[in-house]
């Protein structure tokens, strides 16, 4: 029997503050690994995550 594909999707979390500051503590682009339920969540997530990079929290989007 074959599985069905499931409501739950990993994706990646990316700090957006990274990708547009040149002038931060180090090199490097933060990411988070995470689960969502694509029915009740269609739309692209964000939250706000702590950056080592930024060494603060910042908001993360997710990418592709």
């Amino acid at each position: 029997m074959a599985k069905n594909k499931g409501s739950r999707i990993f994706i990646t979390l990316e700090c957006t503050e990274c990708r547009t500051n040149a002038n931060k503590r180090s090199t490097g682009v933060s990411r988070y690994l995470t689960q969502k339920n694509r029915r009740n969540n269609p739309q692209r997530m964000e939250l706000k995550k702590y950056c080592p990079h930024c060494n603060k929290p910042t908001i993360h989007k997710e990418i592709k």
